[in-house]
This record gives structure tokens, sequence and C-alpha cells, in this order.
């Protein structure tokens, strides 16, 4: 009871907020977009008149002369078009943070609904993404993905993205732990890699997905404990130790699932979750 107190409101709270935040950004990112799209069929519109101008009067009186060298005209036209795609390269990242947003904090409804596991896992990367870039003290956190060919599965979407943000953000910490005991140049020797694997396993009619991170593995007896009611090994103030024991909840209790962990010292930890591919509990 305890458990599935604190998992509804983990995910009402997070729910609530990237969806409101996913919200209020959309309007005016729209807007921007159009305004955008408008604003480079002007530009090319009057770079088109200015070149029409210099074709038909190539020597312009001395002040228009001296206002085309005080604007440097040349780099201006050239620049300018650049600078507009740049505007729309940034709205598109900021439309597909929102609806990252937005896929992440899906409402559950009363019964699985079929769901894009893919989206889900790039949602969640998304909002992690701050935590993968490079800072001062480390290279950025590698993500790599190997997607197999997936349906759509049904189940509790957002239950299921609240799973993959806590393996996610767990590997993370490892990581980041683990990179205090090395120097910027060994961890760049040897980058910090999150790989995200999914496939179908024909002759058991399931679907495995499998989070693993290089970072400084677990040892036996932190593993067979990993998944215990308020087992942590992070420090006070950072860890609850009730995202692994919620995580195999709604694997295995609300989508008649598995969810494993092995690792090795110094070599990694690897989770995976095993879903099956249809029926509802």
């Amino acid at each position: 009871m305890q458990l599935q107190l604190v998992q509804n409101e983990k995910m009402a709270t997070v729910g609530q907020l990237a969806a409101g935040v996913a919200h209020e950004i959309n309007n005016p990112v729209s807007f921007i977009a159009g305004n955008i799209s408008h604003a480079r069929e002007y530009v090319r519109d009057l770079i088109n008149l200015i070149d029409l101008y210099q074709e038909h009067y190539p020597q312009p009186v001395a002040e228009i002369s001296e206002e085309i060298e005080a604007i440097d005209l040349e780099y201006l036209v050239k620049d300018l078009p650049e600078l507009i795609s740049s505007m729309q390269a940034g709205t598109n990242r900021i439309t597909q943070i929102s609806h990252s947003m937005r896929t992440f904090s899906r409402a559950d409804t009363v019964k699985k609904v079929p769901f894009n596991i893919h989206d889900g896992i790039d949602s969640t990367l998304m909002i992690l993404r701050h935590r993968l870039k490079a800072n001062q003290n480390r290279p950025s956190i590698q993500s790599l993905k190997n997607y197999g060919d997936l349906p759509e599965i049904p189940c509790y979407p957002g239950q299921l993205n609240q799973v993959f943000m806590n393996l996610i953000a767990n590997a993370i910490d490892a990581l980041e732990e683990y990179n205090m005991r090395r120097s910027y140049d060994e961890i760049n020797a040897d980058p910090n890699q999150i790989t995200i694997s999914t496939e179908i396993v024909e002759n058991s009619h399931h679907l495995v997905i499998r989070i693993q991170d290089n970072g400084p593995g677990m040892s036996e007896e932190v593993q067979r404990q990993v998944f215990e009611h308020l087992f942590t090994t992070k420090p006070p103030g950072k860890g609850t130790g009730l995202g692994l024991s919620i995580s195999r909840q709604i694997v295995e209790d609300k989508h008649g699932g598995k969810l494993k962990c092995s690792s090795q010292i110094s070599f990694g930890t690897e989770f995976v979750i095993e879903i099956p591919l249809g029926g509802d509990r």
C-alpha cells in the first residue's frame, strides 16, 4: 500500500509538471515557428530585390555605397538566411522537447493501451539530456540505442516511463559516482556509456528491454538487496530506496513481467525488463 501511494504521488507530480510545462511552451513556440517560415520568405524576397538593384544600378550614389560598406552587405546577405535557419532548428528542438514531455507525462487509463515503447525511452532520455551533457569534470555520457523492430505494446505508458526514468537515472548516478575516482583523461579514454536495447523474443512472446551501463558494478550482496523496499547505497538525502522497488512492482504486478539485475564489479550493471506482448491483468 505504501509503495502504491508513493508511486501514485510521484507519477501525478511528475506528470502534472511535465504536462503543464509542455502546454505552456507549446503555444508560443508554435507562434514563433509559424513566423519564422514567413520571415524566411520575406528575407528571400528582400535579398532578391537587392540583387536586382545591384544588377541594374551597379554604381550607387556615395551615400548608399558608404552604408553598404558600413553594414557589410555582402556578409549580411550571406549570414541572415543562415541565422534564420538556426532559429528554425532551435524552434524544432523546443518542439521535440515539448513532444517528449507530453509523451512522458501520459496519464494512464484503467486498462492497458497500445504504446510505442521507443517513444517512452526517447522521451525519458530527452528529459534527462541535461545530465548526459559534458561538464568540467567529464565528457558527455554516451547513450547508445540498439532498437529492435517492435509493435505497439499493450501497457500502462505513464508507469513504464517511470520505470525507464528510475533505471536510466540510476545508471547516470552510478557513472557519476564512478567518475569521482577517475580523472578527465581516464574517463575520456573509457567513455561513460548507457546502452539501451530492445527486442522481441519470439519463442517466449515477450518484449525485452536492456538498460546497461559501464559503471563500477555492484557486489553480489548489493544485487541481492537492490529491489528491497527502502534499500539504497546512495548517501543520505540522495536516495529513498523506493525507485527500484516501485519499478519492480510496476513491471511485475502491473504488467505481468519480470525485472532482473545482473552486475559485475568494474564491468557495469544491466537491468532487464521482460513484458508479455499481449493480454491484460
